[in-house]
């Protein structure tokens, strides 16, 4: 039985449900005030629900409520102390100042070198402004107006504003149980189109934490060939938790486009630092791009980077991760003694796709209920696409323990209150 762990929810506040409720909206512009139009693209990317709920459970902080936080893909951790340590020695020795536009020649060989054998050189190495900047980087150099690219339904939302930007168009993949919630060779093969120029995946993933086999990764590579290109999300692959781990993309496959971050497994999202690696012959354009949108990456971030590389900040990193490991299990657990099972047992990253449909609620509504009226902050499916997204919540186990215990807690007293179960 799950533990009777309660937490007061709005300490000092007699009406829980006063201010404004959260709502999710898919447009920001008011038709009140004139203004010069907006680009098209803009209606086409619709809101990231997450950040909504997120900026709605601060509000409701502020007001003196405690809100579990089971929304947001940030580790709770801080950076690690020789992370800290080697920015704020940065910042003294004045190391304030712009660096190549591909990042610091000793870290670009510093993450080649963390690749092990492969064999990966420096040179195919760009440190960017985040796993995002990197995304954006590869679409602006791999897609052409009117291209199409491939992506997993339910999967990261943020990544078709990319392909728009680039021009492209992205479509959405249904994807279940039966492919563990991934694209799959066959399921590619079904879905291939004449203009489609490629495909974004992700290993682990988001928002079911599920991982691609090296088999599966070499079929995907082998029908990919000669047909479009292949951009591997990887920014989860040090949080694994199950038998031998995701390998690299590039173990298996040296030609797909590799993107990853300083943010989840080395704990350092605000720094905002990620990476990508990619073939010799798309370096060039890639570096043309980086200099005229980034110009280079946060500097004194990179000087933090270089030490999260180091055997002291990767033991701590480790040390968090069997922490995720148990915060998964008990969530997994209570979950699933709610009667909302997660469709799959994560293999990586920090959340749990639970499937809810039997409360009789939309997800979107469940949401805003919890956080509302229960304070308990989750994340709708329909963040994440559009297939079966209503029967589907996301949690993400970015906090303690005891957090978990009492978000599961005040979950039971939801299901009850809204007659859907327990």
């Amino acid at each position: 039985m799950l533990a009777p762990l309660q937490a007061p929810v709005c300490e000092g506040r007699v009406n829980y449900q006063s201010g404004s409720p959260m709502t999710i909206t898919e447009s920001s512009q008011s038709p009140e005030t004139p203004h010069a139009p907006l680009a098209g693209r803009v209606d086409r990317i619709p809101a990231f629900r997450v950040v909504q709920v997120l900026e709605r459970a601060y509000e409701l902080e502020r007001q003196g409520c405690h809100i579990v936080h089971l929304e947001v893909g940030e580790p709770d951790f801080p950076s690690a102390p020789a992370v800290v340590d080697a920015g704020i020695a940065a910042l003294e020795a004045g190391y304030t100042g712009y660096t190549q536009s591909l990042g610091l020649p000793a870290l670009r060989e510093a993450i080649a070198a963390s690749y092990g054998d492969l064999g990966i050189g420096a040179e195919r190495v760009a440190v960017t402004t985040g796993a995002s900047a990197a995304l954006n980087l590869l679409m602006q150099i791999l897609v052409n107006p009117g291209d199409e690219v491939l992506i997993a339904d339910p999967g990261y939302p943020c990544n078709g504003a990319f392909v728009e930007a680039a021009g492209g168009t992205v479509r959405g993949v249904p994807v279940g149980a039966s492919t563990r919630f991934q694209l799959t060779s066959e399921v590619l093969a079904a879905a291939w189109r004449p203009n489609t120029a490629g495909v974004l995946l992700a290993s682990p993933s988001n928002p079911v934490g599920s991982t691609l086999t090296a088999a599966e990764l070499a079929a995907i590579g082998s029908f990919a060939a000669g047909r479009g290109f292949v951009v591997m999300d990887e920014i989860y692959r040090g949080l694994v938790y199950d038998g031998d781990g995701t390998p690299p993309c590039l173990a298996v496959d040296d030609g797909f486009f590799i993107v990853n971050s300083f943010s989840k497994y080395y704990g350092m999202t605000g720094w905002r630092l990620g990476w990508a690696v990619v073939p010799e012959w798309a370096m060039d354009a890639l570096d043309r791009v980086a200099q005229n949108l980034y110009l280079a990456p946060p500097t004194v971030a990179q000087h933090a980077a270089l030490a999260a590389l180091t055997p002291a900040a990767m033991a701590v990193h480790e040390e968090r991760r069997q922490i995720f490991r148990r915060r998964r299990d008990v969530l997994l657990a209570g979950l699933a003694e709610l009667g909302l099972p997660a469709v799959y047992r994560p293999d990586g990253a920090f959340y749990v796709y639970a499937d809810i449909s039997r409360t009789g609620l939309d997800a979107d509504d469940l949401c805003a209920r919890l956080i509302e009226e229960f304070g308990v902050a989750t994340t709708p499916g329909t963040d994440f696409g559009t297939h079966r997204a209503s029967d589907h919540v996301r949690f993400a186990f970015t906090v303690d323990e005891r957090e978990i215990r009492i978000g599961l807690d005040r979950l039971g007293a939801a299901l009850r209150t809204l007659g859907g179960t327990s």
